[in-house]
């Protein structure tokens, strides 16, 4: 995950800052309008982030652990992932 480490880390940079900005919107009672599109700003961020780290998986951890005879364990772990995602 080297290579993506720093893409990784740039969007979670972004997304801290979104959200002290929204914080700062909610302190000054700004218009509610213009905080929720602030919020799916960063859910957008959020879901770009979890594709980068879903795809490094994919790219990585997924093929040494089959390598490892470790199958079973990595497809539970998907399907797992694939349920938070809230796809079943």
């Amino acid at each position: 995950m080297q290579a993506d480490k720093q893409e990784v880390l740039k969007r979670l940079n972004y997304i801290e800052g979104h959200l002290g900005g929204i914080r700062k919107m909610i302190e000054e009672d700004k218009y509610c309008v213009d905080i929720l599109r602030q919020t799916y700003a960063v859910r957008k961020a959020i879901e770009k982030l979890e594709g980068l780290l879903v795809e490094s998986h994919l790219h990585t951890c997924v093929p040494e652990g089959i390598a490892e005879g470790r199958e079973d364990e990595i497809i539970k772990e998907l399907v797992q992932l694939y349920t938070l995602a809230g796809n079943r």
